[in-house]
């Protein structure tokens, strides 16, 4: 649909998947050494970049990001937060500290948020005691509760606050259990059964099967793979977010599909990363739901997280618009339909938020003079990693005029300044 004066119009977009820190570590790492680099020599170097974070500065960092992200097409993040304490491990005196940073950021940016703190307690399989660069993220179950509770209370305020038509702006409050390997099954167990008392229903996200290391790990410490031993020993439904499911077979994709939990995948990050490629016509043959996250922010578009995923799926099968349907041919809109619905669900708000919506530029080179049905095309394949959107609105309130967030320069100039911090204490 085009507005007089506007241009094609479409639904906000959710991000599910978000490290918000990773933004100020982004092209950081893209030099080689001699033993070679994967996604755990990124790692090491991410919590060493990570150690010198504050509450203020990650309030910058993300402040900066969601209006990226805005200026982007996302219009909800779903924040996986697990930097909770000091660098050293102890806590802040506001034991939410980092989870106010957040908080306050997507509150000045004027996005969504469903908040997911993250529960860590191991380096790897078997309860491994964490690392030096890990201590930061440590919670018992005991203490991410009473954390839970705390914030259950303020997002009981926060919703108060709001009138009745906005109460869909409210931010949305999850759990995240990091990883197998970071929870170990009886925390697990623990953590869920308070969850279900605490957040009935609350939106559950887990990082799974990203690397074929892991995999390996799990096979031999449990003798199972990581997606069958999780339906095995979790009550994995439509709540939950499998981010990344990237190396499942196919019993495990079929099993996973039916139980209604959305896999997160996050193309860039997981590029960037050497992850693999996640097998979409798989998912979808088994009926299975998906959506969108930009991780660790190496690109902060949505629209080219549509291109990535779709070209990789090309590259793979050497076929064109694999994400097409028979429903819904045109590839894109197939697409951003797809992770929409998907996202929504993950976001903790399924069938979206009514209110948002993106509206694109006509006179953006990659839509100009074009017809409307092929402007979700134009603007996922043909922009260039430029912008076409014009126009971004949260809620029914308009957060993007011309390409532009109120505060992206002001928000800039903040990130900017954390993030030279950050560089010169993590070469210190």
């Amino acid at each position: 649909m085009t507005l007089p004066g506007q241009g094609p119009r479409l639904p906000g977009l959710p991000n599910l998947h978000s490290h918000a820190f990773q933004r100020a570590f982004a092209g950081l790492t893209e030099h080689g050494t001699p033993a070679g680099d994967n996604f755990w020599s990124w790692r090491t170097r991410m919590y060493r970049f990570a150690a010198g974070l504050t509450p203020e500065r990650l309030r910058a960092i993300a402040t900066w990001l969601y209006v990226e992200m805005l200026e982007a097409g996302y219009t909800q993040v779903c924040e996986f937060h697990y930097v909770h304490h000091r660098a050293d491990g102890r806590p802040y005196a506001d034991d939410a500290a980092m989870c106010h940073a957040l908080i306050a950021a997507a509150r000045d940016a004027g996005i969504g948020l469903t908040l997911l703190p993250v529960l860590y307690q191991s380096s790897g399989f078997g309860a491994q005691a964490p690392q030096q660069g890990q201590r930061r993220f440590v919670r018992s179950v005991a203490s991410m509760l009473s954390l839970l509770e705390l914030l259950v209370v303020e997002f009981s305020g926060l919703k108060a606050d709001l009138a009745p038509e906005s109460a869909a702006q409210a931010p949305v409050l999850g759990v995240a259990p990091h990883s197998l390997r970071a929870v170990p099954p009886a925390a697990l167990a623990d953590l869920l059964a308070g969850v279900d008392a605490l957040l009935p229903g609350c939106p559950i996200h887990i990082h799974i099967a990203e690397q074929r290391q892991e995999v390996d790990d799990c096979l031999a410490h449990t003798g199972q793979r990581p997606v069958a031993w999780l339906l095995d020993h979790a009550p994995v439904d439509a709540r939950w977010c499998l981010v990344h499911a990237t190396h499942m077979d196919d019993a495990e994709a079929r099993a996973a599909a039916a139980s209604g939990a959305v896999a997160g995948l996050c193309p860039s990050t997981e590029a960037n990363l050497g992850d693999g490629l996640f097998d979409l016509p798989r998912w979808r043959s088994h009926g299975g739901a998906w959506g969108l996250g930009s991780d660790s922010h190496v690109t902060v578009n949505a629209a080219e997280e549509l291109l990535l995923l779709e070209y990789g799926q090309r590259l793979a099968r050497r076929e064109r618009n694999v994400g097409a349907t028979a429903a819904e041919p045109d590839t894109a809109r197939a697409l951003y339909e797809q992770a929409l619905a998907g996202g929504w669900r993950a976001a903790g708000l399924a069938g979206g938020r009514p209110g948002d919506a993106v509206v694109l530029d006509p006179d953006h080179p990659a839509l100009a003079g074009l017809p409307d049905q092929a402007a979700w095309a134009a603007h996922v394949f043909a922009s260039h990693r430029t912008s076409a959107i014009r126009e971004v609105w949260v809620g029914g309130r308009r957060v993007v005029h011309e390409g532009r967030h109120p505060l992206h320069e002001q928000a800039l100039a903040g990130f900017v300044a954390a993030r030279r911090a950050l560089l010169q204490e993590s070469a210190s």
